[in-house]
C-alpha cells in the first residue's frame, strides 16, 4: 500500500494521513498555491499550514480548485504563538477559517508554548486560556482534532492540569539525530500522536555520509531513508518541498529499515547534522 493512502488514528478516532505536506516558508501567492496543487496531484491528502505562515489563503484556494472532495483532505492550521488568551484564540481561528475559505479544519494547534520573541518564558495561564477556546472550537465541530506544537514535557504537564481534553497531537522538530525522546515518550504514554517537522533537518542531513551509507544499502535517497525512519518510529513526518519530483520521492517510502540499521541511526544523536538549537515551523 502506498504510504500516502495510509493513516494514523488519533485518540479520538479521527484518521490522519501518515505523511503530511508542510508549507512553512512557502510564500503566499503562486508559490504556495502551486506547491499545494502539485502535492495534491501527487497524492498527498494532508496539508499543514499555520496562521503565522501567511499562506492560508493560497493553501485554501489550491484545495478548493483541486476538485478533490474536501472531506478527503486533512487540513492543519495553527494559532499564532503570541496569542495567549481565550478571546485572541477565538478571533484568530475565525481569521484562519476565513482565509482558508473553509467551514472547519481537521486539526488546530497552538503553534508554540511561548511567543517566538520570548522563547523559554512561562505562559502557563495564557496557554490554558487559549486551550479553553480550542476545546470549545473542537466541541463545536469546527476542528475535528486539536493539539499543540513545540511543547516540551513541562508545557504538556502544565496544560494537563487545567485541560478537559488531552491534546491529540504534538508537532515537534524530529529527525535522525534529534528524536527528543523525553517528549516522544511522554506523548506515547498519554495517547498523543507526535508529528515531526523538519524530518530532513531543513536539508542539513542530506550530505551526511553516515546516513547516505545506510540509504545506499536500500537503494534509496537520504530523504527517503530519513522519512522512513520517522515513520518506523511511529511519528508522522511533515516533509516540505516545492519541487514536484521531490514530493513524489518523499512519499515513495514503502520499504522497511531493518532493526540493526534503525539502532545504528538511533546512535547518531547530535552527530547526524550540525543543525542544533530551537527551530520554529
Amino acid at each position: 500500500m502506498n504510504a500516502l493512502s495510509e493513516h494514523f488514528t488519533l485518540s479520538n478516532g479521527v484518521h490522519i494521513p501518515r505523511i503530511g505536506f508542510g508549507t512553512w516558508q512557502v510564500p503566499d501567492g503562486d508559490a504556495a498555491y502551486d506547491a499545494v496543487a502539485a502535492a495534491l496531484r501527487t497524492g498527498y491528502r494532508h496539508i499543514d499550514t499555520a496562521r503565522a505562515y501567511g499562506n492560508e489563503a493560497s493553501v485554501g484556494r489550491a484545495i478548493a480548485d483541486s476538485g478533490i472532495d474536501r472531506r478527503d483532505i486533512f487540513v492543519t492550521t495553527k494559532l499564532p504563538a503570541e496569542v495567549k488568551s481565550y478571546d485572541g484564540a477565538m478571533a484568530s481561528f475565525e481569521d484562519s477559517i476565513a482565509a482558508l475559505a473553509a467551514g472547519y479544519v481537521d486539526l488546530y494547534l497552538i503553534h508554540a508554548p511561548w511567543p517566538w520573541y520570548e522563547m523559554g518564558t512561562d505562559h502557563t495561564h495564557g496557554n490554558a486560556e487559549a486551550w479553553r477556546a480550542i476545546e470549545e472550537i473542537h466541541e463545536s465541530g469546527r476542528a475535528r482534532a486539536i493539539g499543540v506544537s513545540n511543547f516540551e514535557v513541562s508545557h504538556l504537564e502544565a496544560l494537563a492540569s487545567t485541560a478537559r481534553i488531552t491534546p491529540h497531537v504534538n508537532q515537534i522538530k524530529y529527525y535522525v539525530g534529534n528524536t527528543q525522546p523525553a517528549i516522544t515518550d511522554y506523548c506515547r504514554r498519554h495517547g498523543i500522536l507526535v508529528e515531526g517537522f523538519s524530518p530532513l533537518a531543513t536539508g542539513a542531513i542530506l550530505d551526511n555520509d553516515d546516513v547516505r551509507s545506510i540509504a545506499e544499502k536500500y537503494s534509496r535517497s537520504v530523504a527517503q531513508l530519513c522519512i522512513r525512519y520517522v515513520l518506523q518510529n511511529g511519528v508522522l513526518p511533515l516533509p516540505k518541498t516545492t519541487t514536484p519530483s521531490r514530493m513524489a520521492e518523499n512519499a515513495d517510502v514503502d520499504f522497511q529499515i531493518d532493526d540493526a540499521d534503525m539502532t545504528y541511526l538511533d546512535t547518531l544523536l547530535d552527530t547526524a547534522t550540525q543543525h542544533h538549537g530551537p527551530t520554529r515551523s
